[in-house]
């Protein structure tokens, strides 16, 4: 059996399970999903849950964004963040690294009231860091739309992973 005919064949429980943290903590966006199964491929999964991620309220997308933990600070993390901070090596900051990290989530937080969100597969903390100074210089709406750029490549990773691991 593919995989694609075992994701269809899931229970709503086993889909949430499988597929609830594709989006930080936000179970929702799979059992929204799990609603418009079956899926004829692995693109069109992909597609339909990103799809319902999008058509979410301004609100919907704030509290996915708070979902989200500190980069480099937070202690209690999913796996799937856990994972994808330590790739970047974000455990392994020095403490000069550390120190900024924390000012700039604060100043981020702050002036956005959500934190600071960047896909980090694949970034090393300098350009995680180069980029966060950039970025908390933007305004609130261009914030927002970069916000949820990054958060759907999270979710694309977290996908690819879920995929390669069945």
């Amino acid at each position: 059996m593919n995989i694609i005919d075992k994701i269809n064949k899931m229970t709503q429980n086993e889909f949430v399970s499988a597929f609830g943290n594709v989006f930080e903590k936000t179970n929702w966006i799979a059992e929204k999903t799990y609603i418009l199964k079956p899926f004829k491929n692995y693109e069109e999964l992909s597609s339909k849950i990103l799809e319902v991620y999008e058509n979410s309220t301004k609100e919907k997308h704030l509290e996915i964004f708070n979902s989200h933990p500190y980069l480099a600070l937070e202690k209690i993390l999913t796996e799937d963040s856990k994972k994808e901070q330590n790739s970047s090596k974000l455990n392994q900051c020095s403490k000069e690294e550390f120190e900024e990290f924390k000012k700039l989530n604060i100043e981020y937080k702050k002036k956005f009231l959500f934190p600071f969100i960047i896909a980090v597969k694949g970034k090393n903390i300098s350009e995680i860091l180069n980029n966060f100074r950039q970025r908390i210089t933007n305004n609130i709406n261009s914030e927002f739309v970069e916000t949820k750029k990054q958060v759907k490549k999270i979710a694309n990773f977290r996908l690819d992973e879920i995929i390669k691991s069945n």
